[in-house]
C-alpha cells in the first residue's frame, strides 16, 4: 500500500461532524407564508378606507408604499441583490 492509499483510506473512515447549530432553511418561507394573507387583508382594509373617503392621493401614495413593501419581502433574494448592487457600485466587493 502506498502512503496516498493509506491516506485515502482514513479519509474515508473518518466521520464529518454532524452540524450543531438551527436548521433555519425553511424559517424565511413559512414567515412568507404566515404573514402573506395578513399583509394583503390589511393593504386592502387601508386601501379601500382611503378611497372611501375620497383621498386619491393617499390613496396612490399608501398604493405605492404597499407594492414596495411586497417586493422587498416577498421577492426571494432581493435585499441579498440589492445588497450586492449596491456593494458594486460603492466599488465594495
Amino acid at each position: 500500500m502506498t502512503l496516498k492509499t493509506v491516506m485515502l483510506t482514513l479519509m474515508e473512515m473518518t466521520p464529518t461532524p454532524t452540524p450543531t447549530g438551527i436548521d433555519t432553511g425553511g424559517l424565511a418561507n413559512f414567515l412568507r407564508a404566515f404573514f402573506a394573507p395578513l399583509f394583503l387583508v390589511v393593504v386592502s382594509v387601508v386601501a379601500l378606507f382611503f378611497l372611501f373617503t375620497r383621498e386619491i392621493t393617499r390613496f396612490v401614495q399608501f398604493l405605492i408604499l404597499a407594492v414596495a413593501i411586497g417586493v422587498i419581502f416577498y421577492v426571494p433574494n432581493i435585499i441579498e441583490v440589492t445588497a450586492k448592487a449596491i456593494a458594486g457600485a460603492l466599488g465594495i466587493r
